[in-house]
């Protein structure tokens, strides 16, 4: 397609800032990218650029060629690389992401079985607490705990992410259970290092009316299962997500507290699988998808019981 060449060529001289830089990239002539500018401009009938010695300046009739023709040039890629893979069976890599903990205690125990099941699959996790760039990281597939998924991503949400308030029995009986979120403020907190959840705790009470409690937290953490560690080790009161805290509870290690009231984090309440339109219907993504909604519906493994 010629027209697509000189789209992806214009593309690229806005991105590297001459056509010169644009050619070396392309692997071309200066005067091949200058010739296909020239046509683009004569087709169109505007100029794209405006030139000096030194640099290029997209003109505004530039300026909206180069959003339009960006969405064009992803449009096209996308659609064929999701043609030429329908129907293939899961081969290649199978790169995903997900967060330390949630993908260390629940996605890691599902690769071994994907890539049991199909011999030309290799599956590499990627754990980052960071919000990877599905595009600019190459992940085929992300699971992420978020209020917010990317609009320009295909989303499905997998599971709901509960939080509880808790404590050890053994703290409880040293210094007293809160009987309602204000004597949250009396006791030390452990809370995840980020922004200001990490002094401000938000709860959502029965009527769904949010309180805020400004909590003392001495002792901050980036990493949700150090903030376990210290809350089985008697230090003070945790907001903590099921996934991690539930088997604590389950075997009365941890006790919840203030029942009525829902924590609120910033994280948001749902697990989602987020990919690019290109990659979702790739054999080998669909195979994770599967396996993941095996996993994690209609109920996830952490609130299953027995």
């Amino acid at each position: 397609m010629t027209w697509l060449n000189s789209w992806h060529t214009f593309i690229k001289v806005v991105e590297t800032g001459s056509m010169a830089a644009a050619a070396r990239h392309l692997d071309c002539t200066r005067a091949q990218v200058s010739k296909q500018i020239a046509d683009l401009e004569r087709s169109f009938g505007v100029r794209l650029f405006e030139r000096s010695t030194r640099h290029l300046h997209l003109t505004p009739s530039g300026e909206v060629f180069h959003q339009h023709a960006q969405r064009a040039v992803e449009a096209v890629s996308s659609t064929e690389l999701a043609v030429r893979n329908l129907g293939e069976s899961p081969h290649g890599i199978l790169r995903i992401s997900a967060s330390i903990t949630l993908g260390r205690l629940y996605i890691a125990p599902l690769l071994p079985k994907i890539v049991a099941r199909h011999p030309a699959l290799t599956c590499e996790l990627v754990l980052t607490d960071t919000v990877v760039d599905l595009i600019n990281d190459g992940i085929d597939l992300a699971l992420r705990l978020t209020r917010s998924p990317p609009q320009d991503a295909v989303v499905r949400k997998l599971a709901p992410m509960k939080r509880v308030i808790c404590a050890t029995p053994a703290y409880l009986a040293a210094h007293g259970r809160p009987q309602k979120p204000a004597d949250l403020a009396e006791h030390p907190c452990l809370s995840y290092l980020l922004g200001d959840e990490s002094r401000i705790w938000r709860l959502l009470d029965p009527t769904g009316e949010e309180v805020s409690i400004a909590v003392d937290c001495r002792i901050h953490f980036n990493n949700a299962e150090c903030i376990l560690d210290a809350t089985l080790a008697g230090h003070g009161i945790a907001m903590l997500p099921t996934y991690l805290c539930g088997p604590a509870l389950q075997r009365g290690e941890l006790v919840t507290l203030l029942d009525d009231y829902d924590p609120v984090s910033s994280f948001g309440r749902y697990l989602y699988a987020c990919c690019t339109p290109s990659r979702v219907r790739l054999p080998k993504v669909r195979v994770l998808l599967d396996e993941l909604e095996a996993c994690f519906m209609p109920v996830p493994p952490w609130e299953k019981t027995g």
